[in-house]
């Protein structure tokens, strides 16, 4: 990659999809399953997330706002520079307009859902980082996939802009990558199924990723008090809605 002259103006933005499921046998594991997600996926709890990840990303955190809605559910926007600490003071003193220029974004959003008749309860988080300078979202993948009980992940990568070269061209790209795969540890790329969706000339790049393995303990609330005819029927029924969201068909 050639040198880049002055600020780097690149945009990238990385949208991390992801579903977690569970099995819910009557109404009381229903309500159940609902407070568990309020209380581990609460608004706090997000907001910690997504600090850790600028932290990751080596940014420097100027603004969070959070908010729990009514029943269920929880967002949270993170506004981040690229500027080091020691550089933080001196860019909170500049104007709005500089400001702006240099910050980049997180946001993330959660929707539980318990109200498939099958039982089959859900949970997604979207989670999208926007950011410009040298910082990149991708180094922030293995903790995400960590953070959260994910069976199912779309991650969307796309770079936008140009920025300067020293020779005075334009670049529209300052990295390598042939899929987002190359930048999530083999210890977790091993846990899925994947499938690369990528279109290098238009910086546009797309994986989807399956949890291989089921685990049927992980899916119910007391999986030894269910009998292991409807743990069966309930597993397939987890199985038809991840390969469902994983092929986006019905």
């Amino acid at each position: 990659m050639s040198q880049i002259l002055g600020f780097n103006n690149l945009t990238k933005a990385l949208s991390f999809n992801l579903y977690d499921f569970a099995v819910a046998t009557n109404e009381e594991e229903r309500a159940s399953y609902i407070r568990y997600i309020d209380e581990r996926y609460s608004a706090k709890q997000i907001e910690a997330m997504l600090i850790r990840i600028a932290e990751i990303m080596d940014a420097t955190v100027l603004n969070v706002s959070s908010k729990d809605f009514d029943p269920w559910g929880a967002s949270v926007v993170l506004l981040m520079s690229d500027a080091k600490a020691g550089e933080h003071a001196n860019l909170m003193a500049q104007s709005t307009v500089n400001i702006h220029l240099d910050k980049s974004h997180i946001c993330a959003h959660t929707y539980p859902d318990s109200l498939d008749p099958n039982g089959i309860c859900s949970f997604r988080v979207d989670i999208d980082i926007a950011t410009c300078g040298s910082i990149s979202p991708l180094f922030a993948l293995d903790f995400m996939f960590k953070a959260f009980e994910s069976d199912v992940v779309v991650c969307d990568y796309v770079v936008r802009g140009f920025t300067r070269a020293k020779d005075g061209g334009k670049l529209y790209m300052d990295h390598d990558i042939n899929s987002i795969r190359d930048f999530i540890s083999p210890n977790i790329l091993k846990q899925y199924m994947t499938t690369d969706d990528n279109n290098p000339a238009s910086l546009t790049y797309q994986t989807k990723f399956v949890r291989s393995e089921l685990d049927e303990t992980s899916y119910f609330r007391n999986p030894y008090q269910v009998p292991a005819e409807i743990r069966a029927q309930n597993m397939a029924l987890i199985r038809k809605e991840m390969e469902s969201i994983f092929a986006s068909k019905q």
